[in-house]
């Protein structure tokens, strides 16, 4: 892909405002469908994936845009500053402000929460920018992470630093630790499926390994189960772990984006 830096939007009012970082690439085609990309929690634009995408989006002559979140890679801010409703907010802003005509929203881990997310608030408040999205592909599905993955899996230790200190640093098998805050965790609360009924209106592929300790298989079934519509294609693989970024979990990814193009 080129090296070119990358371009930046502002997001946020006053105290809250922060710039962020985007990678955008147009289409030569008119009216083509474009891919939206949404990363995982401490994962950015430069990951195996999302530089995956972009490069099968290009050698089709596709439009493709990924961003940082707020604290990630080379966008602005501490990452202790992020929760769920300011990273819901800057995929909002670059969905709106920088995509054009359809798009397919692909979501990792935390980025199909965010993705599911983004969908509703769209459907509620933006119809037109709703329709432009033609579907979704979400890998591992990371749904009300805050609490169905964070908080309801802590121990008593852990509860205890973040009402106490603030922060809890969660072990990670992916490097150093997470810094889960008291804020992440009750701002996430404003921001849940909660397994409430919702019909997305488009179909929705997910990818899901079945040897994923992070987001079991388990938590992705049961997001089949309260998404309605007869929109939903569950695809399961035996070997898959959390990441899916070997070959062949590459290859099944492209795939499932191009039946949706």
């Amino acid at each position: 892909m080129p090296g070119d830096e990358p371009q930046t939007l502002i997001v946020g009012d006053g105290k809250g405002q922060r710039r962020i970082a985007y990678r955008t690439a147009v289409s030569g085609t008119a009216n083509a469908t474009g891919l939206f990309w949404l990363s995982g929690f401490m994962s950015d634009m430069a990951s195996t994936k999302a530089v995956a995408v972009a490069e099968w989006a290009a050698a089709r002559g596709l439009s493709s845009t990924r961003f940082d979140y707020s604290g990630h890679g080379v966008s602005d801010g501490p990452f202790t500053d992020g929760t769920i409703g300011r990273w819901l907010e800057e995929a909002c802003a670059v969905f709106t402000r920088v995509t054009s005509g359809p798009q397919v929203i692909i979501g990792s881990s935390m980025g199909g929460h965010i993705a599911l997310l983004l969908l509703r608030k769209l459907v509620r408040e933006q119809p037109a920018d709703a329709q432009r999205v033609k579907g979704l592909v979400l890998i591992a599905p990371a749904w009300d992470m805050t609490e169905e993955l964070m908080w309801k899996r802590f121990g008593d230790e852990a509860r205890r630093a973040i009402l106490e200190r603030g922060v809890y640093e969660q072990p990670s098998a992916y490097g150093s630790p997470y810094p889960i805050t008291r804020g992440l965790i009750e701002d996430g609360r404003k921001h849940l499926l909660a397994r409430e009924p919702f019909d997305p209106g488009r179909p929705i592929a997910i990818l899901q390994g079945l040897q994923d300790p992070d987001v079991p298989a388990v938590h992705t079934r049961e997001l089949t189960e309260f998404l309605t519509g007869g929109h939903v294609k569950l695809v399961e693989i035996a070997d898959g772990e959390h990441r899916l970024s070997r070959p062949q979990d590459l290859a099944l990814l492209f795939d499932e984006i191009g039946k949706l193009i």
